[in-house]
């Protein structure tokens, strides 16, 4: 066995784990990556950029039909083969070649293997020939080892070789038949996908509405959409058990029974920590790791758990933010410089508290940040609701019949947004201002100086005002 000695060891060379390899790095400490499979992790392979590859044809189609005079020139349907082979060329045919070269050029070690604790600071990493490797980390050891598809504990769905989110992905060819386990964000964009390349899709959600966890208006415009589009979408029905039958999947629920030629399961996430060696420094194998705003492990001065392996917030972009925080208090506390620990300090993830971004890329895009309604009355705050229809000169300009919702979740007694969400295409963009306005909390008095542009669909920030204002 050799043995080899780091600053900072991150098991896990995603995006997570490579943006703390980075940071360290330019803190001025050495740093060694620790991955078993590509370099770039599920982002960069299986989850963001090909699943929006997949979407993007689908929104651009829907988007120049919405125009007349651009509806007339498109005279064909997508074409499959071409978006797929586009699909691949966002994964680099799944290829890490080019993300190894940046690994090296940032001065950052990379070891190929499975690497598992064997004690305080140290972890040992097996090859695939077998050989081993024992890191020493002088400082810290993150495990950035992320999450994986959850399987729901259903009569003989394992058996039937169900999808999962890499297998949505990173499909050859379009299924005929698709059964869709779960209405969450990626049930739906997958849904959204693969109805649009030629499947014919099914969704079955156990609740009562599509994207759960989001303002209603948002899963109920998403399953309007859906259906329109010729996907079967059934809420309130539960998945009791599955089988093969000549080739099919068949899915036995409270509903009857649905018949596939694949069912992709898309209920949730799970930890991906069963196989790091938590169980030898005292922690539980399989769980969510605890930790504290540096992202920490709870009760260690030297184990930190960064990016979905902690739970707080699985998304990309918040995997990587936690990194930069994580990062950053990892060299301060090895160059002997004072941890800040309050809110917004440059060594604390709080924004994964109540200030998480995200865009669902359905048609209509779903783009939220901070608190729902529910969320703000179960957290006792005083607020106040301003639901209004998307209606502007852009949106008008941008589509003929335009349809969305803006949703606006403000503090009464302090004057500023909780949260907000937005349905209807292309309003992805409108959220880093949203953003901004959420974290910074800016007062809706300032709010009214921050003059949208005309005529752009923006302007729905002085429409929600003056809702507001009434």
């Amino acid at each position: 066995m050799t043995e080899q000695s780091y600053d900072v060891v991150v098991l896990g060379a995603g995006s997570t784990g490579e943006n703390v390899a980075d940071v360290v790095v330019r803190g001025g400490l050495t740093a060694v990556l620790v991955e078993s499979e590509l370099v770039g992790g599920e982002c960069s392979y299986w989850a963001c950029m090909p699943s929006k590859a997949l979407l993007r044809g689908t929104e651009v189609l829907s988007e120049a039909r919405d125009v007349d005079g651009a509806r007339q020139a498109v005279t064909g349907e997508q074409d499959v083969a071409a978006t797929l082979e586009r699909r691949s060329s966002f994964t680099s045919h799944w290829d890490d070649s080019g993300q190894v070269e940046w690994v090296q050029g940032a001065g950052i070690d990379l070891i190929r293997g499975t690497g598992r604790l064997a004690g305080e600071r140290t972890v040992v990493v097996t090859a695939a020939d077998g050989t081993e490797t024992r890191l020493t980390a002088r400082h810290a050891v993150a495990v950035c080892t992320g999450s994986m598809s959850a399987t729901p504990p259903i009569d003989g769905l394992a058996d039937v070789d169900p999808w999962g989110p890499r297998e949505a992905t990173s499909a050859k060819e379009a299924p005929g038949r698709l059964l869709v386990l779960g209405g969450g964000y990626v049930g739906c964009e997958m849904a959204t996908a693969w109805q649009a390349l030629g499947s014919q899709v099914t969704v079955l959600q156990r609740g009562d509405r599509l994207l759960e966890g989001m303002e209603p208006a948002a899963g109920d415009a998403v399953a309007r959409s859906l259906r329109d589009s010729g996907v079967d979408v059934r809420l309130d029905t539960d998945v009791t058990a599955a089988r093969r039958d000549d080739g099919e999947v068949v899915l036995t629920t409270s509903g009857g029974e649905f018949r596939g030629d694949e069912v992709l399961v898309a209920v949730g996430r799970a930890a991906r920590t069963g196989d790091v060696g938590l169980d030898v420094v005292g922690l539980e194998p399989g769980n969510y790791l605890e930790v504290d705003d540096t992202l920490r492990v709870d009760g260690s001065s030297w184990l930190y758990g960064v990016g979905d392996v902690n739970g707080r917030a699985l998304l990309t972009h918040m995997g990587k933010y936690q990194a930069r925080q994580a990062g950053a208090a990892i060299v301060a506390r090895a160059t002997g410089e004072d941890v800040d620990t309050s809110d917004w300090s440059p060594f604390v993830a709080t924004a994964d508290r109540y200030a998480t971004p995200s865009v669902v890329f359905t048609v209509p895009q779903v783009a939220s940040v901070g608190r729902t309604a529910k969320e703000a009355d179960d957290a006792g705050l005083p607020h106040r609701v301003v639901d209004i229809p998307l209606e502007v000169a852009g949106s008008s300009l941008f589509a003929d019949g335009y349809e969305g919702r803006a949703i606006a979740v403000i503090d009464t007694d302090r004057d500023v947004l909780l949260g907000l969400t937005f349905v209807g295409p292309a309003v992805g963009e409108l959220l880093q201002a949203a953003t901004i306005a959420v974290v910074g909390e800016v007062p809706i008095r300032r709010l009214w100086h921050a003059v949208p542009a005309y005529p752009t669909v923006s302007e729905i920030w002085l429409r929600l005002l003056e809702a507001y204002r009434g």
